[in-house]
């Protein structure tokens, strides 16, 4: 049995490992001096990254998979080629310790970390596990003395997990290289996750708009609490028609995505015309109350934040990604002011609800405290339960005010800080009310209007917080609507009747927070993961925003379509949660890992069925590598097209989307154009694809050059349009007598239907040549990234216009040189668009134009805007989001700069000791006589020599 830690502390040396330096810092400085703090700086071990990091003994599919499928599925581990020295610097530690405590994050990915760490390290002193979802003084110290062993299973989970993934990316990827496009990959959520995208993107396409009017009518009542001027009691109020002649009227939910009214239901559809006629009618109508319904209201707090209800709110009130909520959240995770923020619970400690019923008490008074604390049962499949909810730390919480931070950890602090706040509050009370409204227009027809009222008579948690809501339209739970006081039979005045037009609006696409929400609700992936997910399918291009809604590409049509035709099973949604269940079941050691694999990856047939493998019937299993080896049914050109209309086809393209018209005649040449990447496929209509294809497009020849006789030729490229010269068939095109074509790019004021001959030898002419200075020095005109500009040796000088490449003299050019060059910016060009102000830095945000793209600025913060973002369609919120992702992610580090400047160091200490070496040849004689008089100043010197020369290295 091996020793306790109260046998090995006494006089001995602790190493503590974490994974962050941050999380190392905070807690280095709750223990005391007998202990070291190091961290590992994340994965120290992972599987290779390609064939060139698995060690020689491995050879065919290992090397490839990095995994021995023939062999139960082991493993091939190796060090991360950037965490050796930092291996090396822990091994040095642990050498120099009596004792090893293993502190990475309670989760799965956390006890993986320790494991690995165990297995390369090989410590020979005893190892703990120290465990804590908290970074406060007394939770370290309470962790050190109560350390468990290492959780072997899940440790598995995570290993059967991270094996899975791999064999689904490194085998399913490769297919959508061969068929769609070389640097694509798939993964076992991310692309379940994409499909999703793409299927509501598909039902935007489908849908068809259906228009329907109403009628709302303002109506006043003269009740004696309005007549008394009493502002709870408003004396008008609004009500929209809901039935002619007992007849509910057609609202939006009555129809279907093409526009249609749904089978079976029986309403009247007034057209705008009936809705006008009735309103005419009903000018003189006396209306009277036919019914009072009030009912009492009652609204319950809200579960304290788990991981994805955080970024769900993060996102609705402060405009936060996914990604950039957890980059804040671990922050302050590391530095002690939050609980753990990956987990999938709603419970809080006791010690946690003792401290958020004092504060409700100190706050908001005793009324606002409910007799027993509040508990909340997980909802979340398979959630671990050790961990806490997300709140502040700590047995006290700390106000927003007293923790001293600013900017976005200080907003989501204090959104933790208040749910957690209010989870402890009492419910808010009050009263809803539903007013019927009835009376007989001028036809003869009975029209009845309703209205509804709520009042909140005890505001309870609502005090402290409110949850937001992803329908921007929809009515937070604190909003009011107060009625006047009515009753059944009395006769109100119809002040004003209106008809109002109305249309269906296709299904909104999904934002980071309702496609966290519908991942979990389908119970698809880890939440934890979520976010990791959400940046996968933004980088690869899979996705992009348009504000803040998550917009599919057109690749990702054709990846999905290709992923659904032929590995449908992979991107099923039942499927892929089967599959999470499954895991969870090894977690608990319910199934076995080996055979669970094995049945994965090579089907039926393998040995160790369903049954050892504890899958139950394990229908939804089998056959991934059938499913890669078999490709000669994938038609390439089939999945990456998609019908527009009137004969008109979107292709997707080895360089981007593109739509097509084929040729009118068999042998004909049909009509191609590029598709803007940033386009929602939602828009491409027949109309705008023939806008497209109307555009000069494809090579036009402008005639041969005459010194050449080569074809010069203009050209629509995915940059731009050009010019270039065709090159003969037998012209070298690689190899040391490689010849390139002459290109351009045209001027800003030319375009490919105007261009000519002349305009294109002209642009491949350049740089044109002035002329030369006094000194002989030449000076040429050239059109460069960032426009016009002269250049004589290494000084440019900018030009005003394009035309002036042509035209200036070398007078004119001699004049600009004459000047003394312009130091430092330029006079700040004005901002391209204002977006309001930032709810954080509370300054005001602009979008400008900067030397890489345009950017969005508060003047503290600058955030490049995205490929999908767009200066005209930006929005305020998008804007904010941008920025907040951008100080999430701290400063950029300049590690390039300083192994630069290292260089430079070591250029002049070598320089320095060649010019000593030369002195010490012509000055012999006197360094002798030196030597003999002032040895030990020498001595000094040398050492001192030997400091600045490793300081430079």
């Amino acid at each position: 049995m091996s020793p306790t830690t109260s046998e090995t502390a006494q006089g001995g040396r602790r190493l503590v490992i974490v994974e962050s330096p941050a999380k190392a810092k905070t807690i280095k400085g709750y223990l005391g001096p007998g202990y070291v703090v190091e961290a590992s700086v994340g994965h120290i071990r992972d599987l290779p990254n390609g064939a060139a990091e698995v060690p020689d003994k491995y050879t065919g599919e290992v090397r490839r998979l990095g995994v021995d499928v023939d062999h139960d599925f082991q493993p091939v581990y190796v060090v991360n080629s950037d965490k050796k020295s930092q291996v090396k610097k822990l091994k040095e530690l642990l050498a120099d310790s009596d004792e090893l405590f293993l502190a990475t994050d309670e989760d799965r990915e956390g006890e993986a970390i320790a494991w690995h760490l165990q297995e390369v390290l090989k410590p020979k002193v005893p190892v703990r596990r120290m465990v804590f979802h908290e970074i406060t003084k007394d939770a370290i110290r309470a962790a050190v003395a109560n350390p468990r062993e290492l959780n072997q299973r899940l440790v598995d989970a995570q290993e059967t997990r991270r094996i899975l993934d791999r064999l689904y990316g490194y085998e399913v990827s490769p297919v959508l290289w061969k068929k769609v496009m070389r640097g694509l990959s798939a993964g076992r959520v991310q692309s379940v996750a994409t499909r999703l995208v793409v299927e509501r993107e598909r039902e935007r396409i489908a849908f068809r708009s259906a228009e329907y009017w109403d009628l709302t009518g303002t109506f006043s009542h003269p009740s004696p609490a309005a007549l008394k001027g009493d502002a709870g009691d408003p004396g008008t109020f609004g009500a929209r028609l809901t039935a002619v002649d007992g007849l509910r009227v057609a609202q939006g939910r009555d129809f279907t995505s093409l526009g249609q009214l749904k089978d079976g239901v029986n309403v009247l559809h007034l057209d705008e015309a009936g809705a006008r006629s009735l309103a005419a009618a009903l000018a003189d109508t006396a209306f009277t109350v036919r019914s009072v319904e009030s009912k009492p209201y009652r609204r319950s707090p809200y579960a304290p934040f788990r991981t994805t209800t955080l970024q769900q709110e993060a996102s609705r009130k402060l405009g936060f990604g996914a990604k950039a909520t957890m980059q804040v959240a671990q922050k302050l995770y590391e530095n002690g002011y939050i609980t753990y923020m990956r987990t999938d619970s709603t419970i809080l400690s006791d010690t946690a609800v003792a401290a958020a019923r004092a504060q409700v008490t100190q706050l908001y008074g005793a009324d606002y405290l409910p007799d027993k604390p509040r508990t909340y049962a997980g909802k979340v499949k398979n959630a671990q339960e050790a961990h806490e909810a997300i709140r502040p730390s700590g047995d006290r919480f700390r106000t927003p005010a007293e923790t001293g931070l600013t900017g976005d950890q200080f907003r989501l602090y204090e959104l933790i800080w208040k749910r957690t706040v209010a989870s402890q509050m009492k419910d808010a009370i009050g009263n809803s009310v539903t007013v019927k409204i009835g009376g007989r227009a001028s036809d003869g027809r009975d029209a009845e209007f309703s209205a509804s009222g709520k009042t909140i008579t005890f505001h309870g948690f609502m005090k402290a917080y409110v949850e937001g809501a992803d329908d921007p339209n929809a009515e937070l739970d604190d909003r009011e609507r107060r009625l006047p006081q009515v009753a059944e039979g009395d006769r109100l005045t119809a002040e004003e009747i209106t008809a109002d037009g109305h249309a269906t609006k296709p299904p909104a696409r999904y934002t980071e927070a309702s496609l966290v929400k519908e991942l979990e609700e389908r119970e698809i992936g880890r939440p934890s993961t979520y976010a990791t997910i959400l940046g996968t399918i933004l980088d690869r291009g899979y996705v992009f925003k348009k504000g803040t809604a998550l917009v599919p590409s057109f690749l990702s049509f054709a990846v999905v379509n290709l992923l659904e035709k032929h590995f449908g099973r992979l991107v099923d949604y039942d499927f892929t949660a089967k599959m999470e269940d499954d895991l969870d079941r090894i977690a608990r050691g319910e199934a076995e890992a080996v055979p669970w694999l094995k049945r994965f990856y090579f089907g039926e047939g393998a040995q160790g069925g369903a049954a050892e493998a504890g899958n139950g019937d394990g229908d939804h299993l089998g056959g991934l590598k059938e499913l890669v080896t078999d490709l000669g049914a994938i038609d390439a050109r089939e999945i990456s097209s998609f019908p527009v209309g009137d004969g008109i086809v979107l292709r997707v393209g080895r360089y981007g989307p593109y739509v097509e018209r084929p040729a009118e005649v068999e042998g004909g040449t049909g009509r191609r154009a590029d598709v803007p990447d940033d386009l929602p496929p939602d828009e491409l209509t027949v109309a705008y694809a023939e806008e497209l294809l109307a555009k000069p497009s494809g090579e036009f020849e402008l005639g041969p050059d005459p010194e050449t006789g080569r074809m010069i030729v203009a050209k629509d490229g995915r940059y731009g349009p050009y010019v270039t010269e065709v090159l003969p068939e037998d012209t070298p095109k690689s190899g040391k007598n490689a010849i390139k074509p002459r290109t351009a790019s045209l001027l800003k004021s030319m375009s490919l239907d105007t261009v000519t001959l002349e305009d294109a030898l002209k642009l491949m002419s350049l740089p044109r040549v002035v002329g030369v200075d006094s000194e002989g020095v030449e000076i040429t005109a050239q059109n460069g990234r960032y426009g016009p500009y002269l250049k004589k040796g290494t000084d440019s000088r900018s030009l005003e216009t394009e035309e002036q490449i042509f035209t200036i003299t070398l007078e004119e050019a001699l004049a600009i040189y004459a000047q003394p060059k312009q130091r430092g910016r330029a006079a700040a060009k004005p901002p391209l668009k204002e977006l309001g102000t930032d709810p954080v830095s509370e300054r005001p945000v602009v979008v400008k134009d900067g030397r890489f793209g345009p950017y969005v600025t508060d003047g503290e913060t600058n955030a490049t805007l995205r490929r999908d973002d767009d200066v005209e369609t930006i929005t305020p919120e998008r804007g904010y989001e941008l920025l907040a992702e951008k100080r999430a992610k701290g400063p950029a580090k300049k590690t390039a700069k300083k192994a630069a400047a290292k260089k430079t160091a070591a250029k002049k200490t070598a320089a320095k000791k060649t010019a000593t070496k030369k002195t010490a040849a012509k000055k012999t004689t006197a360094k002798k006589t030196a030597a003999k008089t002032t040895p030990k100043t020498a001595a000094k010197k040398a050492t001192a020599a030997r400091k600045s020369s490793a300081n430079a290295e």
